[in-house]
């Protein structure tokens, strides 16, 4: 009898994950992100996907990969909590979660002018290719990260390699700032997967890319909101 033959791979997904204003922008004009509200409760529900999903690769552009390394790694010396990068003082342990798997994941930085990455785990690229990202999804293995880096977010947007878009919505008003998605195709459709509001005000929103040819109107009901 011959043996059964090995199921396929299942198929990554890449995630964007970003804090925004509530009338759309990522980062402040000057690239400052000090305007995100806290929330210990949105901290936590993020933690808590981190440590049951995994993630297997981050994918960082230039800027936000210098962010990140300039802080994280040196961020564990509690041994019970970590600072939030937002707000000067707070800390928790949620924040700890994420440092450590920040620091622990695999981490590509794509980049024409670096020459060398230090942060544990980095690996340096220096052209983006659409198609070598297209077959690194269809490995074995957890989904695919990418914070923040609007440079890189939107050349995957403009590939369709984003599987899911996730904004943690801060109840803030910016007047001007810097936009996440540039140079992408107008009208590109989202669906609304799931909605959670936390007591701060905050919003997450999860969205997937929606399917060619698929209306996207969803009711109320198809997502999830919590209180």
């Amino acid at each position: 009898m011959s043996p059964s033959p090995s199921p396929p791979p299942a198929a990554r997904r890449i995630i964007a994950f970003n804090n925004v204003s509530a009338d759309g922008y990522f980062a402040s004009w000057d690239g400052k992100l000090d305007w995100v509200v806290p929330d210990p409760a949105m901290d936590k529900s993020i933690a808590k996907g981190i440590g049951s999903g995994g993630t297997g690769i981050i994918l960082f552009g230039r800027k936000t990969y210098a962010m990140f390394a300039s802080f994280w790694p040196h961020v564990l010396a509690d041994s019970e909590t970590a600072p939030d990068p937002h707000t000067r003082g707070r800390s928790s342990p949620e924040l700890r979660a994420m440092a450590v798997m920040l620091n622990e994941t695999p981490k590509i930085v794509f980049s024409k002018s670096l020459s060398e990455v230090t942060w544990a785990n980095s690996r340096l690229v220096h052209d983006f290719d659409a198609r070598e990202i297209a077959t690194m999804k269809k490995t074995r293995g957890g989904d695919m990260m990418i914070f923040g880096s609007g440079s890189i977010a939107s050349l995957l947007t403009q590939h369709g390699l984003i599987d899911e878009y996730h904004f943690a919505v801060s109840p803030i008003l910016l007047g001007r700032g810097r936009t996440l998605l540039n140079d992408v195709a107008a009208n590109l459709r989202l669906d609304l997967q799931e909605e959670k509001r936390f007591p701060s005000g905050k919003l997450l929103l999860r969205y997937a890319r929606a399917a060619p040819g698929r209306s996207v109107q969803k009711t109320r009901a198809a997502a999830t909101t919590k209180k």
